[in-house]
């Protein structure tokens, strides 16, 4: 009986067992037993939550940030008279109004402006909700007397003229040092296709010469501006070696001096012309000078920290003092303030740097264009002169008179 019993149980499980194959197989999946959230697990879901809003936050000014600094590393152009026809137009404020939203400047102040009217609808609601008893008696109305703003809006105002003066006296610096540099390099070049005539080792080093005078102010430009790629720029005047020895330079501009100086060395000169030669480089040194000066050196940052804090401050107390006067106007108001003085602040903070709002790759390939002119009518001119000289011996005798 007991082994009949075991065959049975037996039988229905091999049954059971052979009906049911996919249960077999089936994968087991086992759910982790839940757990109640301590101290720790709270303290990193704040943190994320934390870090999630922050980042929130900085998204908008990240934002604003890259289209500023992509707009200071876009290549500035030199006016043509079409530009300048353009520039004089009298539907250039149309123009200026419907290009407002691809400003580069307007679209850097969004962030500021943005809270500043934020502030302003939030105390004009808290005002609104104490006018209406929607909150207990004990909240206050915030505002007060505009009498300290009228006594500092003139302070505010020279501030920010000062600021801005001074900020477009560093991009008039650096415009005439550019001025300067182009054409101290166009004269060091000029003066070498003069003094220089010669044939065979003489020529080579001639043409090298001028391949370094025009390089010079390429490196110049990628030393003092974001981004710039000497390599690339230089590919085109320099050779393979050569460039690979000014890359590896801690100073490029200086390296590419070095390697005008080492030329004019090897050149057979006398001594008046190598020293008229060497001379003329000194405009190169001063422009070198000048750019690491206004690159070093910003506008003291007192002076600008303390125009950042008084626009702010200002701007967070503007819709208590105006409330009595303008009531939900506030917000309209303080919108129109921001953006009208910060957009004052934002220029001044631009041209402080002033190399990117100069055509530094324009000049730099003018001077390149102007060597080749040089360059290829320096033979015609040369016998244009010659011949002309020629004729006049001939029309003319030894003694004076004109041959008939």
């Amino acid at each position: 009986m007991y082994q009949s019993m075991n065959l049975s149980v037996s039988s229905n499980f091999t049954q059971r067992s052979l009906s049911e194959p996919r249960l077999r197989n089936r994968p087991l999946h086992l759910k982790p037993p839940r757990v109640s959230p301590g101290p720790e697990s709270d303290l990193s879901g704040a943190k994320t939550l934390t870090e999630n809003l922050i980042s929130l936050l900085r998204s908008v000014p990240d934002w604003a940030d890259e289209i500023k600094e992509r707009g200071m590393q876009q290549k500035r152009t030199l006016y043509t008279h079409e530009k300048w026809v353009e520039h004089r137009s009298s539907l250039r404020h149309v123009h200026h109004l419907f290009s407002s939203f691809s400003s580069r400047v307007i679209l850097s102040l969004i962030p500021p402006v943005f809270f500043f009217t934020s502030v302003a609808i939030v105390i004009a609601s808290y005002n609104s909700a104490v006018a209406l008893d929607w909150l207990p008696s004990f909240f206050p109305i915030l505002r007060s007397s505009s009498l300290p703003y009228q006594l500092t809006a003139p302070a505010l105002a020279l501030l920010l003229v000062f600021r801005t003066e001074a900020s477009y006296s560093r991009y008039e610096e650096g415009r005439k040092a550019w001025v300067g540099i182009i054409a101290g390099t166009d004269d060091l070049a000029r003066q070498v296709i003069c003094s220089v005539d010669g044939s065979g080792d003489e020529l080579v080093i001639k043409d090298l010469l001028l391949r370094y005078v025009a390089a010079f102010p390429v490196a110049l430009k990628c030393h003092v501006t974001y981004g710039s790629d000497v390599a690339r720029d230089l590919r085109s005047l320099i050779e393979a070696d050569d460039l690979s020895l000014i890359l590896e330079s801690k100073h490029r501009p200086r390296c590419v001096i070095e390697f005008i100086s080492q030329s004019l060395q090897l050149l057979k000169l006398d001594d008046t012309k190598r020293d008229l030669l060497e001379s003329k480089m000194l405009h190169l040194h001063e422009g070198i000078g000048v750019c690491e000066q206004l690159m070093g050196i910003p506008i003291p940052l007192a002076y600008t920290r303390l125009t950042s804090r008084f626009l702010v401050f200002w701007h967070l107390t503007l819709p208590i003092i105006l409330w009595d006067e303008c009531h939900w106007i506030v917000v309209p108001a303080t919108f129109i303030s921001a953006a009208s003085l910060f957009c004052i602040e934002e220029v001044g903070v631009l041209i402080e740097e002033p190399f990117p709002m100069l055509a530094l790759d324009e000049l730099c390939a003018l001077v390149h264009s102007n060597i080749q002119e040089a360059v290829k009518s320096e033979s015609i001119i040369r016998n244009r002169i010659v011949a002309k000289i020629r004729l006049h011996e001939v029309n003319h005798s030894s003694n004076g008179r004109h041959r008939s």
